[in-house]
């Protein structure tokens, strides 16, 4: 087969509850107003009136330019004043992946991500710029180069970027390592560092940007270089420059946006005592900072402010609460772009998806806390309905029978514990032919309590074996078990024993080969997984080199998890960090590994393709059974006649990172 077919299931970290709109505040009236139209989510907006527009006598501009991901991947759109449909505005050919877009005198700037940089650990991102008519895609990063977040000065003679130049990604992502870098929109080959470790620049003026850095003392600031004349020939020795602090410590203030014509600035801010990010206004003449989103939307997040011509509106994203009307359901399954034909995506309002032999239903983790939705659920290939099969218990990694349509495993504890922490493998027989909506279950444990850390099943193809990773020796290796019986009389067997993590195995279709993930080539690295492949007899162990030979830095540096096998054993479906990270983490909701993208690749390594690109964490992904999955209707599953899911809350997490304890 030369290319991977069926479909394809994953989660997305928080993105099913992200709920986004985009919303411009009137600063004199202090009234907000909606400006996309509720469906699928709509993100880092930039008001669409010319550079040098006045809004005296009440204007009130309403025409934004935003990202939106109702076709099923990032695009960017023209939302205008009286339409009830954005447009689309050119893309780049290819690509499921534009952010930050600029509209400045009939030129759109933004961020694609459709060019492979040519080696591994290194973004896609780079900024390009179209005619809003339509015409050739311009390329404005050089070759070689990482450019994230552009912004446009207000004459549009001048760009300023965060940019890796073409220096690598060293993993980071709380801090991207990035620098302010302004090249002239008619010469961006001509690129001057105007501030060393920086991001998300704006301008105010044409010689004057801010951006936000996180100072030594440990808070995100605002930093500002300014009076500075774009070098001519030689004349760029006096770079980078030495930027001035702008906000005060005590506060977090990141992606600004500055205000023309004044010394203002608009700032997300996180505060000591605080719960949600929200958007200020800072005057640097005062020194003093004005609450912009708090007084309407105390309860809500904000992100990346933007601010009309005249400054009278300030612009930003939030859920957008339960008065829209439209979009207000998480599907349960939502289709994704896919870069390969034949080979379909589906998002899951879920974890650790895996499908009943027939490929009626998937077997999903909602949430991985107990208390509020845990346990496992059964949905409809489809997505329309769900059943509960344990609720209340903290589960997850689920491996239905190939052989059974009624058995599912899973492993019940905590997540991502020590060796030693109880955590139990189990055999869930259920029946779903009772009252709507209600299940029978009968739960058996296959693992004995005292042997710690149990978990991360996979049922061979006949049925009758599991393959799982314990703790029981104090380290974390791959054992089976018989699957009716488990340890208690049916038999057990260590598969890989050493100092060193072998997890997440998966059973091949044919069951002669179990897939894993392991740091066995360096156990002293907990971050530095690879493929491994070995035989249910413990015969031809061998690693799978993705991103290089073996022996070179590009293996050492793979971070690879979740793999598991096509319906005919000829790809290895996982997430990887081979991309780097897409977008600024620190203008998101909350990530672990925003850098964790979908790949797919043959048994030998060859055949590496990228299957997903956003600001977000990909994960848990799974080949459904038989690839018949998802709504009929990419746009529909969310409401009607018997739909069963959740309703948007807003409720997501900040990035765990970003501390006030200082």
């Amino acid at each position: 087969m030369d290319e991977p077919r069926g479909t394809v299931l994953f989660t997305t970290v928080g993105r099913p509850y992200y709920g986004f709109d985009v919303f411009s505040l009137d600063l004199n009236s202090r009234r907000e107003r909606r400006l996309t139209d509720g469906l699928s989510i709509n993100f880092n907006a930039q008001f669409a009136s010319s550079a040098g527009g006045d809004e005296g006598g009440g204007g009130d501009p309403e025409d934004v330019v935003f990202v939106s991901e109702r076709t099923g991947c990032p695009r960017v759109y023209l939302a205008r004043s009286g339409s009830s449909r954005p447009e689309p505005l050119p893309s780049a050919p290819g690509s499921l992946f534009h952010d930050r877009p600029v509209l400045r005198n009939g030129r759109l700037y933004f961020v694609s991500a459709h060019e492979e940089p040519g080696r591994p650990f290194a973004s896609w991102s780079a900024v390009y710029s179209a005619d809003v008519e339509g015409g050739a895609i311009a390329r404005l990063t050089p070759y070689g180069s990482v450019d994230y977040s552009p912004a446009v000065s207000p004459s549009g003679k001048f760009v300023a970027v965060a940019s890796y130049g073409s220096r690598p990604w060293g993993g980071e992502f709380h801090a991207l390592n990035t620098d302010i870098v302004v090249f002239r929109e008619s010469d961006p080959k001509a690129r001057v560092v105007v501030a060393e470790s920086g991001g998300w620049p704006t301008w105010s003026g044409d010689s004057a940007v801010y951006f936000h850095r996180k100072a030594d003392d440990g808070w995100w600031s605002i930093f500002r270089v300014d009076e500075f004349e774009f070098p001519s020939g030689t004349g760029s020795s006096r770079f980078p420059l030495a930027p001035t602090r702008v906000t005060p410590p005590g506060v977090h203030c990141f992606t600004p946006a500055a205000m023309p014509g004044t010394d203002r600035i608009a700032v997300a801010t996180r505060r000591r005592g605080k719960t949600y990010r929200q958007i200020e206004i800072f005057d640097a003449g005062s020194e003093s900072f004005v609450p912009v989103t708090e007084p309407l939307n105390p309860n809500f997040h904000h992100y990346n402010p933007f601010v009309s011509p005249g400054s009278r509106h300030i612009g930003y994203h939030r859920f957008r609460g339960g008065s829209a009307g439209v979009g207000s359901g998480v599907p349960n399954l939502e289709p994704v772009a896919s870069p390969v034909e034949g080979l379909r995506m589906l998002r899951l309002n879920g974890s650790f998806p895996s499908s009943s032999p027939d490929g009626e239903f998937v077997a999903i983790n909602h949430d991985f806390e107990a208390a509020v939705n845990g346990g496992v659920k059964i949905v409809r290939s489809d997505g329309s309905r769900r059943w509960t099969l344990i609720k209340g218990r903290t589960a997850f990694y689920n491996s239905w029978s190939p052989a059974e349509e009624n058995v599912i495993y899973t492993s019940i504890g905590p997540i991502f514990q020590s060796p030693k922490t109880t955590v139990q493998i189990a055999r869930i027989e259920f029946d779903l032919s009772g009252p709507e909506g209600v299940a029978t279950t009968d739960v058996k444990v296959l693992t004995r309590e005292d042997t710690g850390n149990n978990a991360f099943p996979s049922c061979s193809p006949d049925g009758k074996w599991l393959v799982f990773r314990s703790g029981r020796t104090g380290h974390k290796n791959l054992y089976i078990v018989d699957a009716a019986n488990g340890e208690f009389g049916g038999g057990i067997r260590q598969l890989t024993d050493g100092p060193w993590i072998d997890t997440m195995p998966s059973w091949s279709p044919n069951g002669d080969i179990i897939a894993f993930s392991s740091n066995r080539h360096d156990p002293d690295n907990a971050d530095a997984f690879s493929i491994y492949l070995i035989g249910p007899d413990g015969s031809g162990l061998r690693r799978v080199h993705v991103a290089g030979p073996e022996g070179s830095p590009e293996a050492d540096r793979e971070r690879i998890n979740h793999v598991c096998f096509s319906r005919d054993g000829e790809w290895l479906l996982f997430t990887a960090n081979l991309g780097g990270v897409t977008a600024e983490p620190v203008s998101w909701p909350n990530q672990f590994q925003p850098y964790g993208e979908l790949y797919v690749a043959r048994l030998d390594g060859s055949g590496l393709r990228r299957l997903t690109w956003n600001g977000f964490e990909n994960g848990t992904p799974a080949w459904h059974s038989t690839g018949d999955a998802g709504p009929g209707n990419p746009r529909s599953g969310t409401t009607g006649e018997g739909w069963d899911g959740d309703e948007l809350s807003g409720q997501f997490e900040e990035p765990l990172w970003i501390s006030c304890d200082i």
